[in-house]
């Protein structure tokens, strides 16, 4: 009797553990805690999860900005009909948007994007629905200078920042594109890379990737060039205020890799 008492001990703790490991238990409030594990993967990991519904069904974007620096409503509806164009989500796509305050860190190293999202990430990956994260900064990314400054970077597999007031400065410039046109470059643009572009996750099957750009396009005025990461020369990239498109052989990599 005593060992079969230890026995039946011993397979409850096996079971207990067993169930824990697909589990992310609770925190000390014995609220449910979340899994967050789909969603801190390395760039371009979750390329055919966003492209294709053999996993996935619908697209959830979570879009966190700082007060003053919304999206416009033109940019919501351009990114939505890109991942229309783009990904095979029966059951749709789905952009929510809401204010925060100023973090007060600018400019932003992609650490404190990081801890940003940490903090106000509410939204994840879970059952047959993934979810990306976009935050639009109040500020500038860490290192821009007077010859360069960036517009917006892909971090992670579902992450992506976008420095929302580098996209007003250039907007702001004489002649310059309106901020939709810029906002809407910028946002296709990191969200090609969440899609694997260019050889990050969706591989090429036409060599296409910029030499001296890694993960960029070498066709001139494909939506994945450079120029539509790097402020600096996007007022010439941008035809009046016409959102560049993927030219073919980006295109033909996010077929091969399940999207459209």
């Amino acid at each position: 009797m005593k060992f079969q008492r230890i026995f039946s001990i011993a397979l409850l703790f096996l079971f207990i553990i067993g169930c824990s490991k697909d589990d992310p238990g609770t925190n000390s409030n014995g609220v449910p805690k979340i899994d967050k594990s789909a969603n801190l993967k390395a760039l371009g990991s979750s390329a055919n999860d966003l492209l294709s519904d053999v996993k996935y069904t619908s697209i959830n974007v979570e879009i966190v900005y700082v007060t003053g620096y919304a999206p416009t409503s033109g940019t919501l509806a351009n990114l939505k009909e890109f991942l229309s164009r783009r990904t095979h989500k029966p059951d749709g796509i789905n952009i929510t948007t809401r204010a925060i305050a100023s973090s007060g860190k600018a400019p932003f190293s992609i650490e404190e994007i990081a801890a940003i999202e940490s903090e106000n990430r509410i939204v994840y990956t879970t059952g047959d629905e993934i979810s990306v994260f976009i935050y639009i900064a109040d500020g500038s990314k860490e290192g821009d200078d007077n010859n360069k400054v960036v517009l917006g970077s892909a971090f992670r597999n579902t992450s992506l920042v976008i420095f929302g007031k580098t996209v007003q400065n250039i907007s702001d410039r004489t002649n310059a594109p309106d901020k939709t046109s810029v906002e809407s470059t910028t946002f296709n643009h990191e969200f090609g890379h969440l899609f694997g572009l260019v050889d990050k996750g969706s591989p090429m099957q036409v060599a296409h990737e910029d030499s001296n750009n890694p993960a960029h396009c070498n066709i001139a005025g494909c939506l994945m060039s450079a120029n539509a990461q790097f402020g600096g020369s996007l007022t010439d990239f941008i035809d009046g205020n016409n959102i560049p498109r993927l030219e073919d052989l980006c295109a033909q990599d996010l077929i091969a890799n399940g999207g459209k």
